[in-house]
């Protein structure tokens, strides 16, 4: 690889890089963080996108939804995750609560997020129902990733994590809103648990970048929670998860290894001590 060729590959990415991907039809990937640690080996691995996602509800918190999760501790992972990223566009949910029914509220979480973390933008669920909000946080120059399809914040109104958009209104109302969020200027859509027809349709009619999740390969990039695709949330398997690893096989074998050595007096050894 030549320098220039591995100097643009390395290159901070912004949102404007993500729609010259698109142009290009380079596909982008995104996956989730919420630490310090994993955000460093995934920025290093090549990530073009980090979401500090509210499945850190889920993932570090241990709730059974995104709802429980506040803007402070949303801002604590967005810190870490950011303090570690060199080359990825680092995006942080706005938690649920934080930006519904109040545009003025919206934009105040949004500010915090950005003066806080130092994150390079915000997503946020939902589509005409939060064009306020919107519309008020674009106009202080913060960058917004819309989330349709299934909406987690939603849960207790559609009482399922089945796929959305599969009847003809509700398909015709996501459309609708992937243009209304467009025309508004957020910068990427992101599709998740919609039929990969639906989503294909979505992603050929925007000119801006629409990310799947659980929405098929015609879209323009894909996304996937680091715990699932790295194997240490064994009981959630939906169809569109792809395990690249089984990270808690392997963690628990060198825990019971830990425990086994301290038990036995075999750990530490002589080189291993002062």
């Amino acid at each position: 690889m030549s320098v220039a060729k591995r100097d643009l590959e390395n290159r901070k990415v912004t949102t404007h890089r993500l729609m010259e991907m698109k142009q290009r039809g380079e596909k982008i990937s995104m996956l989730t963080a919420y630490d310090y640690s994993m955000a460093r080996i995934i920025d290093e691995a090549g990530m073009d996108v980090i979401l500090v996602g509210d499945s850190a509800s889920n993932t570090m918190a241990g709730n059974t939804t995104t709802l429980p999760i506040t803007l402070d501790q949303m801002i604590y992972h967005g810190k870490s995750v950011v303090k570690a990223v060199k080359r990825a566009l680092v995006v942080v949910d706005l938690p649920f609560g934080t930006y519904q029914g109040n545009s003025k509220e919206a934009l105040a979480s949004a500010v915090r997020v950005m003066k806080e973390t130092h994150a390079d933008c915000i997503k946020i669920e939902g589509g005409l129902e939060i064009k306020e909000s919107i519309e008020r946080i674009l106009s202080a120059g913060i960058p917004i990733m819309g989330h349709l399809g299934l909406t987690p914040q939603s849960i207790n109104k559609f009482g399922t994590y089945t796929v959305r958009a599969k009847e003809e209104a509700e398909a015709k109302k996501l459309i609708e809103d992937a243009h209304l969020l467009e025309e508004l200027g957020c910068f990427s859509v992101t599709l998740e648990k919609i039929p990969a027809k639906l989503a294909t349709q979505v992603a050929s009619e925007l000119a801006i970048p629409v990310i799947g999740i659980g929405a098929g390969g015609g879209v323009d990039g894909q996304v996937l929670v680091m715990h699932d695709m790295l194997g240490l949330t064994k009981g959630f398997s939906p169809r569109f998860l792809r395990r690249y690893a089984n990270l808690e096989d392997i963690i628990t074998t060198a825990v019971q290894s830990y425990i086994e050595d301290v038990k036995r007096e075999d750990f530490p050894n002589e080189k291993e001590q002062y």
